[in-house]
């Protein structure tokens, strides 16, 4: 097992990222458009801090196994899996949602953000899991 901070901080960036989106999403239902301006920049920040991250965790230490049986081993691919495609799907929904607000097209924002908001929720929580499961519940040894 290797000794790097990354993954602690990976988790914590996620896990940040989905506190932000959650913080955001109440702002914007209680009309407080400032606010829901900075969470959601700042969930982008964290966001590309984390792929950042990431990027150089894997670089450097490669893959991890995860050493789970039973019943958690598909279970813990199946979160893998949709939580990796979903990860890759939601960068340019993320780029084009930002657009649209930035462009002041907000009702096509508010239309491709109902979808975009509960994927990226999904990503981040599920890249907890992930971590949670990988390095906490059945750590390589």
């Amino acid at each position: 097992m290797n000794d790097s901070v990354l993954p602690h901080l990976n988790a914590f960036l996620n896990a940040a990222s989905g506190i932000l989106l959650l913080s955001g999403f109440y702002f914007i239902s209680r009309k407080r458009v400032a606010a829901h301006r900075a969470c959601m920049i700042a969930a982008l920040a964290v966001s590309s801090l984390f792929l950042v991250s990431y990027v150089v965790y894997h670089y450097n230490y490669g893959s991890v196994r995860f050493q789970g049986q039973g019943f958690l081993r598909p279970l813990y691919f199946t979160i893998l899996i949709t939580h990796v495609f979903l990860a890759v799907v939601i960068v340019p929904l993320v780029v084009l949602t930002l657009r649209l607000a930035l462009r002041g097209e907000f009702v096509r924002h508010r239309r491709l953000a109902r979808w975009t908001f509960p994927l990226w929720l999904y990503v981040s929580v599920t890249g907890v899991v992930v971590y949670v499961m990988l390095y906490r519940l059945y750590p390589a040894q």
